[in-house]
């Protein structure tokens, strides 16, 4: 099994568990910490990790942030990526300004200050209830540090334009 469908059968096992309240719950417990913080979340991570991952790899850590950001919001969609969510989001509130600046910060982040500025917008996408593709994003902050910035340039992308679009209607 290779390193990518591991992460998809893991997001396949958070969306078929939506409606489980604690199992949810548990997970919420480790947003913001590092992983092994919150040593409930255990059961149901370590099944999907690598058998020689025992130290704290990065690999370790997406799977303990997407978890905890599922867990905050489990409402799923197969279309776009974070740049087309919060161009959505942009479409509810009418406020461009403001969520583009908080946008082209996040596209300006090392992977090591990611957590708490992508647990904000993945509120901001939950208070709209905007769906997250998940099986995207977990595949997005894998390859978030890559020197070619690919990632952030696929979000740019969808995010303006989504724009664009919507200028020369």
């Amino acid at each position: 099994m290779t390193l990518e469908s591991k992460q998809f059968a893991f997001i396949g096992y958070l969306e078929k568990h939506t409606e489980d309240r604690a199992m949810l719950a548990t997970l919420r417990r480790g947003l913001g910490k590092q992983p092994g913080e919150s040593a409930s979340m255990f059961q149901y991570i370590v099944p999907f990790l690598h058998e020689d991952n025992v130290q704290y790899t990065d690999q370790e850590r997406n799977y303990y942030q997407i978890a905890s950001l599922f867990a905050l919001h489990p409402t799923s969609t197969t279309q776009g990526n974070m740049g087309s969510h919060l161009h959505q989001f942009t479409q509810h509130v009418g406020d461009d300004e403001a969520t583009t600046r908080r946008f082209v910060q996040l596209l300006n982040l090392r992977r090591e200050t990611l957590d708490t500025p992508l647990r904000q917008h993945i509120s901001l996408l939950k208070s709209k209830d905007i769906a997250v593709n998940w099986h995207q994003l977990f595949y997005d902050i894998q390859y978030w540090s890559h020197e070619d910035r690919f990632v952030q340039k696929q979000w740019a992308s969808e995010f303006w334009r989504s724009t664009k679009k919507k200028s020369k209607s």
